[in-house]
Formats: C-alpha cells, sequence, structure tokens
C-alpha cells in the first residue's frame, strides 16, 4: 500500500480545541490508484493530506500511523522527511499564486527543485523543465520558463504547479482541490495530465475536492470525512448511486445535477467547529434520520461489501441496483 493512514487522531493544543480535528482516521492509497476525499470546509481533509508529510499544524499532537511506502512518517527523522517531501511526495494546492514567488520567473520555480534535491545540473534542469510543461500541455514552454506568475493565467499557473511536483517523479500525488479555481476546460485538462501520470508512472493520488460528482467520476474510491472522521468509504461508482450514510445523501442533495431539474436541497445546520465536543454521532445534529441513541453512540466503521460506513442506521446488506449513469465512465 502506497499511503496507509490508520487510526490517526491530531489534537490541536488551546482551552478552544475541544475534540480533535482528525479522529480515528483510516485512508489508503494504492500504487497507481485515484482516492477522493471530500466532505464540507473544516472536515479534516486538507489535514489529512498534510500528515502525509507530517506538516502539521504547530503544536500539534498525533498518535496512529502514517506510512508512505513502509516509511512510518510520523516516527521518520529529518533526513527520512527531508527525502519524502523533496522526491517522493508532492502536493498541489488550490491557489497556485500562493505558491509561486511573484518576483521569480517560472523557470525558477521549475528548475530549483530539480538542482536542489536531486542533483541535476542546471543546463539539464533546464530542458527537464521545458519537457515538464509540454508534458502538461502548456504551450510555448520556452517562452513561458521567461515569464513572471503575473503574466500567466490561473489555469497556466496550475499547469505550471503540477509541472513542478512531477519534476522529482513522486510515487503519491497529493491533489489538495487543485482543480477547484479553474474553469470546466481547464480542469477536464488538468485532470487528463493527472490520470496519464497515474497510468504511466504507477502514481498514486489523493485527490481532495467539494465536488462529489467529479470524485464518483474521476476516483477509484471516495472517502467522505465530517467532523475530522471518515464517515464513508467506497467504490466511487457505488458511493455515488447507493449512498449508505446520510451525510453522504445530504452531499449529494445538494448538488445540482445537469440531468436533473431538482432544486439543490442544502445541508441543514452548519459544520461543528473544534469548540463542540460530541458524546456520540457528531452528524446527529444535522441528520434527518437521527434518533435518541445517535447522540451516544460513537461512530465505527461498519462493513459494507467493498467498503465501510460510520452511522448505526445504515442498512449494511449488499448493493441495492441503481441506475446506470454514464458520467461515471470517464476514469
Amino acid at each position: 500500500m502506497l499511503l496507509d493512514i490508520e487510526g490517526l487522531t491530531v489534537e490541536l493544543p488551546g482551552a478552544d480545541a475541544r475534540r480533535p480535528v482528525l479522529d480515528g482516521v483510516d485512508l489508503r492509497v494504492a500504487a497507481g490508484e485515484v482516492v477522493g476525499l471530500v466532505g464540507e470546509s473544516g472536515s479534516g481533509k486538507s489535514t489529512t493530506a498534510r500528515a502525509a508529510l507530517r506538516l502539521l499544524p504547530e503544536g500539534a499532537a498525533a498518535r496512529g500511523r502514517v506510512s508512505v511506502a513502509g516509511t512510518d512518517v510520523l516516527a521518520a527523522g529529518p533526513g527520512e522527511l527531508t527525502e519524502l517531501r523533496a522526491r517522493r511526495v508532492a502536493m498541489v494546492f488550490q491557489d497556485p499564486r500562493a505558491v509561486l514567488n511573484p518576483v521569480r520567473r517560472i523557470g525558477d520555480f521549475l528548475t530549483e527543485r530539480m538542482v536542489l534535491a536531486l542533483g541535476t545540473p542546471r543546463e539539464q534542469a533546464r530542458a527537464r523543465a521545458l519537457e515538464l510543461l509540454a508534458e502538461v500541455g502548456l504551450g510555448r514552454p520556452a517562452e513561458r520558463i521567461r515569464q513572471y506568475p503575473h503574466e500567466l493565467s490561473g489555469g497556466m499557473l496550475q499547469r505550471v504547479v503540477l509541472a513542478a511536483a512531477l519534476a522529482t517523479e513522486p510515487e503519491l500525488l497529493l491533489a489538495d482541490e487543485a482543480t477547484s479555481a479553474l474553469d470546466v476546460t481547464t480542469q477536464a485538462e488538468v485532470l487528463a495530465v493527472l490520470r496519464d501520470l497515474r497510468e504511466r508512472r504507477g502514481t498514486g493520488v489523493l485527490f481532495i475536492t467539494h465536488d462529489l460528482h467529479l470524485a464518483a467520476a474521476y476516483c477509484h474510491r471516495v472517502s467522505v470525512m465530517y467532523a475530522g472522521r471518515v464517515v464513508e468509504d467506497r467504490p466511487a461508482a457505488e458511493l455515488f448511486t447507493d449512498p449508505r450514510h446520510p451525510y453522504t445523501r445530504a452531499l449529494l442533495d445538494c448538488t445540482p445535477g445537469l440531468d436533473s431539474d431538482r432544486a439543490p436541497r442544502p445541508v441543514p445546520g452548519a459544520p461543528p467547529s473544534l469548540a463542540t465536543a460530541f458524546p456520540g454521532c457528531p452528524f446527529a445534529p444535522r441528520c434527518p434520520e437521527a434518533e435518541d441513541a445517535c447522540t451516544a453512540w460513537r461512530p465505527e466503521p461498519l462493513p459494507l461489501p467493498g467498503g465501510t460506513v460510520a452511522c448505526r442506521r445504515a442498512d449494511i446488506s449488499a448493493p441495492r441496483t441503481a441506475p446506470h449513469d454514464p458520467s461515471l465512465e470517464t476514469r
């Protein structure tokens, strides 16, 4: 298993944090697999991804296990962490302008990592940078490497950041809302690059998104997070057509579809803050199916064919027959 997170709990310091930001998270990504991670803002998606690089908030206390291709990330020494971050794992963020230095050229950004992390001679690094820009579909690469970030559009910059992530040929790619700010055409092109990367190099991808329909269409499996916990983990097509957790169904209900004239229904209430502790299921205050016992039942993953669901009222029998959805054939 390329990424193996088991029982990960992360607690932040301070009296305001009355519950863990991550609470017993289990997550796995195999080589060549795309795993989606979805949920509302504040559910713990980005913290889970950063745990793979041990980039946790200052003062955070972590327990559990985080393994990348056999390396125990939480116990790794400085040298192992440097190797992990520089070569083996790459992260692509939502806003490329937050990553790029506005006063340095695109070429400097691309070659610096290869020179410093891989020891590549500068001329070879420049040649490789041109290849990478072409690989991610950015036209006129020889011109682009001389430009500054403000001279490129957001979609172009996201391709630059993706090219930099590919420079060290990482085993694992963490895409944190990497396509959220792009128009649909550019989004499709970036996703195609990621798909090609996975198919040619066997790279594992953790794909974080708010778009459940996109996750269902693009990912092999999807984990749904709420209040720092994974509440459902299923093969993408099954989760989309036959969701078993009330929160998953609520997310689907509030997502508009092109083939439906049904008005989106917002999830009632608001996501809980870290100042809110729960003796039982954290979704119970917002759940239309909750019973009194839910407020005292601590969620635990219950087995489903091909996955798990953390709901005491969930139907864990065999998947029900669902209508064919052609949008799930794009992976």
